[in-house]
């Protein structure tokens, strides 16, 4: 389920470094993206890389730079993961590794959570990804454990969607954290 090409052409410099962009001005041109929108190809691809492990996916959105917003950036981004084929989601979900748990976390919500997700990996054959942008660290082990258990009944194709969307939640919080 790919749509086609709708990326507007923009072009950015190296994220990491920069300091969060402030709300109220998101949607103004953003002298935070000058670094990003100017450096080489190959240091944008990395730092893009950092955020999502899919090639296509990286090479997509440092190729559309500048970028006059961080919101054009996430678009970009948004829309590049919609067209994610299935081999680029197979790339991108062989780095992913489970969110860790929280330090307090006791010691049979460890076994519960690899026990989930060795089950997963076993019926998906890739890591289990999730999202944790907006919840509250004290419920992201229950946000975790239910979200893989409910989803272990999906059939591969529905999961299939469902991780691509998630990598996509992920590439979003990524980039905007590196901003």
């Amino acid at each position: 389920m790919t749509r086609g090409s709708t990326l507007p052409a923009h072009r950015l410099p190296p994220l990491s470094g920069y300091l969060a962009i402030p709300a109220q001005t998101r949607t103004s041109p953003a002298p935070v993206l000058d670094g990003f929108n100017t450096a080489p190809a190959d240091e944008a691809h990395r730092t893009l890389l950092a955020c999502l492990r899919s090639l296509r996916w990286a090479h997509r959105i440092a190729d559309h730079r500048p970028y006059p917003t961080l919101d054009a950036l996430l678009a970009a981004s948004d829309e590049a993961a919609y067209d994610l084929s299935p081999g680029d989601l197979a790339e991108a979900l062989a780095t992913e590794s489970l969110p860790g748990l929280p330090e307090d976390a006791y010691g049979a919500a460890h076994m519960a959570l690899n026990a989930a997700h060795a089950a997963y990996e076993a019926r998906f054959g890739h890591a289990f990804v999730i999202c944790l942008d907006g919840v509250p660290r004290q419920e992201s082990l229950d946000y975790v454990l239910e979200g893989i258990r409910s989803r272990l009944t999906n059939d591969p194709e529905d999961e299939r969607v469902v991780a691509a969307e998630e990598l996509r939640r992920l590439a979003r919080q990524r980039l905007a954290q590196l901003a």
